[in-house]
């Protein structure tokens, strides 16, 4: 009892304020004594001393902002001197806590108060969770000094065993502020007061390890730039050291933008659009994106020939005569490219070469079916012009990107087709071939048709503006030469921009001289044979065009002749053919088979289609050219077949129309016609289009399926050398309809002598070529009449047919 009261004894002791700084217990601290207060509690401390045994003692009390803690640390006066700086000084040594009661008074000029030491015991041994808490905060403490590289204050850390002191000798720690520091002194508990101080560490040391972390990245991004600084600087200097061995100056590097720029021949416009490009790219660093679609975008630009022109070739002659040695036919692109060329010499004689910034370009649509030489004619037009030909395939894309090119910021960003087209023609004058433009399709990332609107308007393309450029580039010198297979494929505000010309396919005539003077020694070549060694006839030729073949063009002819001449290889290797040899039309059948398309009038009159009534030979277009139609119409029996009109054949609505016309007109006319309609009006009629997979429509098979009926009603057969066209009336009118040339370039393949045509399409015969018409016999009429008089065969007996016929 005698201790514990001893222990809570009241101190009375003089205060030694401490601005801004914290004194724990067990610290060792040295304090100026040029500062009065300072100096008077110690000088206090020491006169009390005198009277009692032991050290001065002085109470070291925190003051923040003018204000005194509440506690404050009993410190004894060690020895009084002088500091470092040789200022008198005292070293203190804090000896423990004491809660400051009242002021009173006291010997000298300092202010004394009474305080009660703090009990700061700890049971022994200690407990497991704070045996824990020390070996963690012993652990921290090590690995905060070992950073600092104070090894010899690490094992004195690890020797103190006391909770308190432990806790109280984070007061050195310099990261601490004083607020923390007042914190720890005031925290009576000793557990206590050394989880808080281990919480402060480890604060400390994660906010260290950060800051680590960053320095490191810091520097190691610093290393980074200064290394490719100094790689470049290296390179710099080889490349500068290649030029000086290569003879080259300095200003011929390629990465100067802006040289480049000011030695190219640009428009003025795109100079400056370029120069502003090359600031830009002068201000950003070589890191960035942006840097990247700049220097692309200039390439681009300098590669672009804008001041490059081909010097057109004004000998008109001789550019007929190249057109006419590589294309048999197509007499109409002949004339349009030779009335051109005769134009463009005439402006250019009268200095009319540029007119309100326009040039003389043109724009040709190329309308016919697949193998007419619609493609080669581009190349030929280029050649007979003297300028660059490029090719661009427009079949299936989808993308307006492909015809306006990208946004330059898009990742893998190019310019358009048409810019791409003129860069690889290297010439701003090219005869450019916009190749199947009626397979351009449209979806959700727009439309290709829409934007070649502006490409091929001669009132605007001398401004368009690709995306991806974006200066203007003047295309109006562009012969653009556009191909489609079907004309209603073509949008019509496109079809409205270009000019049109059919090319409606070959004679055989036509087709016989394009195998002699082009495809012959063509496939001669890739067969590996000598003109000398293989002859085809001409009687062969025209065989091939008219019997083994039946088109509007010349592929299918190509082929066959490719076959031909690679079994004569084939047969000379083997030993069974002597070389040179002459193919004559008796040796095609052994050679390549049999024919597929003999004609209708070389065939048995027992084997033709229309060696029975109700059978009409019709003329049709389709996406191929001309072609035969035939009709077949038949009589139910009245027992079994209901009354009415069947049609089969996938008819389109409007040649159903037509049949149901057909049907009309006869029962209605049928008695002056001498024919037994009352069979149309009991018995059921059937009309067929064979070829059923086939698509058909139209109003042009209506005189067909009128004379097939007449024929099937009088049992008259119909002419098997008659094809026929037109539309009819409910009153027997015979209308005009379109494709005349084509359905008489069909007739005539197919052996057809004789062809009935409306009297209103007579104008068109002037489109057909003068060896068409001279072997056919052309009826224009005006009424069906005329045409069941033209076609029917004279009936072989009076009476005629009642009974059904099966067609």
């Amino acid at each position: 009892m005698a201790a514990e009261s001893a222990a809570f004894t009241p101190l009375t002791l003089p205060v030694l304020p401490l601005d801004d700084e914290v004194v724990l217990p067990g610290m060792v601290v040295p304090l100026d004594l040029s500062d009065a207060e300072v100096r008077a509690a110690v000088e206090a401390a020491q006169a009390a001393a005198r009277s009692e045994p032991g050290k001065p003692k002085v109470l070291l009390v925190p003051r923040i902002d003018g204000t005194h803690a509440a506690t404050g640390v009993l410190g004894t006066v060690e020895q009084v001197g002088r500091l470092a700086d040789g200022d008198p000084g005292a070293l203190i040594r804090g000896r423990g806590r004491v809660a400051i009661g009242a002021g009173t008074t006291g010997p000298g000029a300092a202010l004394w108060v009474e305080g009660t030491r703090v009990d700061e015991t700890v049971p022994d041994p200690l407990p497991g969770q704070v045996a824990e808490l020390v070996k963690e905060y012993k652990a921290l403490a090590t690995a905060w000094l070992r950073k600092r590289g104070a090894w010899q204050v690490v094992d004195r850390v690890q020797a103190i065993d006391d909770v308190s002191a432990l806790a109280d000798n984070s007061g050195y720690s310099p990261f601490l502020t004083t607020e923390q520091k007042v914190e720890l002194l005031e925290t009576a508990d000793p557990v206590a007061r050394l989880k808080l101080a281990t919480q402060q560490l480890r604060d400390h040391l994660a906010e260290q390890d950060v800051a680590e972390t960053i320095a490191k990245d810091v520097q190691e991004g610093v290393d980074k730039q200064q290394r490719e600084f100094l790689l470049r600087r290296q390179l710099d200097a080889v490349r500068k050291e290649l030029r000086e061995i290569n003879g080259e100056q300095d200003g011929e590097e390629s990465d100067d933008y802006r040289a480049r720029v000011e030695a190219a021949d640009l428009p003025e416009k795109v100079r400056e659009a370029a120069l502003k490009e090359v600031d830009k790219l002068e201000r950003s660093s070589d890191q960035s994106p942006e840097g990247s679609w700049i220097r692309t975008w200039l390439d681009t630009v300098l590669e672009m020939p804008w001041s490059e022109r081909t010097e057109d070739a004004y000998d008109i002659q001789g550019a007929q005569a190249v057109l006419d040695a590589e294309h048999a036919g197509l007499e109409d692109v002949k004339e349009r490219i030779t009335e051109y060329l005769a134009v463009r010499k005439r402006r250019g004689d009268r200095g009319l070469g540029v007119v309100g910034g326009r040039r003389g370009g043109a724009v040709l649509a190329l309308v016919g079916p697949p193998g007419v030489g619609k493609t080669s004619l581009g190349e030929s037009v280029a050649h007979a012009m003297g300028r660059k030909f490029v090719r661009v395939a427009l079949g299936g894309v989808r993308d307006e990107a492909e015809i306006r090119g990208h946004r330059r910021t898009y990742v893998g960003a190019l310019p358009g087709r048409i810019v791409r087209a003129i860069k690889e023609a290297g010439s701003m004058n090219p005869v450019v071939l916009l190749d199947e433009i009626d397979k351009v399709g449209s979806d959700f990332r727009g439309d290709p048709a829409a934007a070649l609107l502006e490409v091929l308007d001669p009132a605007q393309n001398h401004t368009f503006r690709d995306h991806y450029l974006e200066v203007e580039l003047d295309l109006s010198d562009v012969v653009f030469l556009a191909t489609a297979n079907v004309l209603e494929a073509i949008p019509e505000a496109l079809l409205d921009r270009m000019e049109l010309v059919r090319l409606d396919g070959y004679t055989e005539d036509e087709k016989v001289v394009i195998a002699r003077d082009h495809l012959l020694p063509r496939q001669l070549e890739r067969a590996g044979l000598d003109d000398g060694e293989v002859t085809v006839d001409e009687g062969a030729l025209r065989k091939l065009a008219g019997e083994y073949t039946r088109e509007a063009g010349v592929r299918t002819l190509e082929r066959s002749i490719a076959r031909l001449l690679r079994k004569v290889a084939a047969q000379h290797e083997l030993g069974e053919r002597e070389l040179p040899f002459t193919v004559t039309d008796a040796d095609l059948r052994s050679l390549i088979g049999r024919p597929h398309h003999v004609p209708e009038s070389a065939q048995d009159p027992a084997e033709r289609r229309t060696s029975v009534p109700g059978v009409a030979t019709g003329l049709a277009v389709t996406g191929a050219g001309g072609d035969v139609l035939y009709v077949e119409a038949s009589l139910a029996d009245p027992e079994t077949g209901a009354a009415g009109l069947t049609l089969t054949g996938q008819l389109g609505d409007v040649m159903k129309e037509s049949a149901q016309i057909a049907l009309s007109f006869l029962r209605s006319h049928g008695a002056e016609l001498e024919l037994p309609v009352g069979d149309l009006k009991d018995r059921g009629a059937h009309i067929h289009f064979p070829a059923g997979a086939v698509p058909k429509d139209g109003p042009s098979a209506g005189v067909t399926m009128t004379t097939a009926l007449a024929s099937l009603l009088s049992g008259r057969l119909v002419r098997t050398d008659v094809a026929m066209t037109g539309e009819v009336s409910l009153t027997g009118r015979v209308l005009p309809i379109g494709g005349v040339k084509q359905k008489l370039l069909a007739a005539h393949r197919a052996g057809v002598t004789t062809v009935i045509i409306p009297k209103r399409n007579e104008p068109d015969l002037d489109d057909v070529p003068a060896e068409v018409l001279d072997k056919l016999d052309v009826h224009a009429v005006s009424d069906v009449r005329q045409v069941l008089e033209l076609a029917l065969a004279p009936a072989t007996n009076g009476a005629a047919r009642t009974t059904p016929v099966a067609a």
